[in-house]
């Protein structure tokens, strides 16, 4: 400057990483696939007083549902497509050597070091986000009712464990679509980690009803019921007030017409016959998701 003095601008500060929240996504594939993510840095500041610009802020898609954890302790959870959760705040970038000017120390030679953003590990857990969940034993024929309900695809097998991660089908009418997961099977001791333990206890915890699928041709069905609601209660004792109907499976196996007094709406059903698929298909629909 003429006759001297300080002209340094600021530096930029750096820019942050956000999770975002996107509709179309359905699965945590694509951070395994690229894992780490780095905002721009904030430029120099320069003579004349120019600060330096700031860093762009990075934005990573993730599917709806997730919840997000530093250190094991939750910050978050994203649940609506374009919601954005700040996961690293970016560094704050230093002071020009103008700001340190004094009648002492009229030319400062030094200016203010800029602060670093932050740097975490995430542990991100996709929950998924559907109004029905169908749970129930392996072989309890989930997958072949999800099918036979909706537009769903799901493997179906006669040995346990067909379903390893959740399915998710569409049953529509021209005035609603609800959103039907198939869990997959449990098992007593799942809230332990037994079978596929917390992958399929987790994915419950959003869903607005539950469909106890019940295998009604083996020798004590109603211990598969007892054993449904003891996981549940083992694992978050709220899964218990939830909405829930019964649903007995296999009826075209069964020589005997048997019927069950419990507190729950029951239907009886063939999901590979289409033996009361449409009664059911109309329970379903008469019921208010809300919430």
């Amino acid at each position: 400057m003429p006759r001297g003095g300080p002209d340094g601008g600021d530096g930029g500060d750096g820019g942050s990483v956000y999770l975002i929240g996107r509709k179309g996504l359905q699965t945590l594939y694509d951070l395994q696939l690229k894992p780490h993510y780095k905002a721009k840095r904030g430029m120099h500041g320069k003579g004349k007083g120019m600060d330096g610009k700031s860093g762009d802020d990075c934005y990573i898609p993730v599917p709806l549902g997730v919840e997000v954890y530093k250190n094991d302790s939750l910050i978050g959870e994203i649940l609506k497509d374009g919601e954005k959760l700040l996961v690293a705040k970016g560094g704050k970038g230093g002071r020009g050597n103008r700001h340190f000017a004094t009648s002492i120390n009229q030319v400062p030679r030094f200016a203010e070091k800029g602060m670093p953003g932050e740097r975490w590990k995430l542990k991100i857990i996709l929950k998924l986000l559907a109004e029905v969940g169908i749970v129930g034993f392996p072989n309890a024929g989930k997958s072949t009712l999800l099918n036979a309900i909706t537009n769903a695809r799901s493997k179906v097998g006669d040995y346990p464990f067909t379903t390893l991660n959740p399915n998710l089908g569409v049953l529509k009418d021209e005035f609603k679509s609800i959103v039907i997961a198939d869990m997959p099977g449990v098992i007593e001791g799942a809230h332990r980690g037994r079978g596929l333990g917390l992958k399929f206890l987790r994915h419950i915890e959003r869903t607005k009803l539950l469909i106890l699928m019940i295998d009604i041709s083996v020798p004590e069905p109603l211990k598969q019921y007892q054993t449904l609601l003891e996981e549940f209660v083992h694992y978050n004792p709220l899964l218990l007030k939830k909405p829930r109907i019964v649903v007995f499976n296999k009826i075209d196996l069964i020589k005997k017409d048997l019927k069950f007094n419990l507190k729950e709406p029951v239907f009886y059903i063939s999901a590979l016959k289409s033996i009361g698929i449409e009664e059911l298909v109309n329970g379903l629909k008469k019921i208010e998701y809300a919430g």
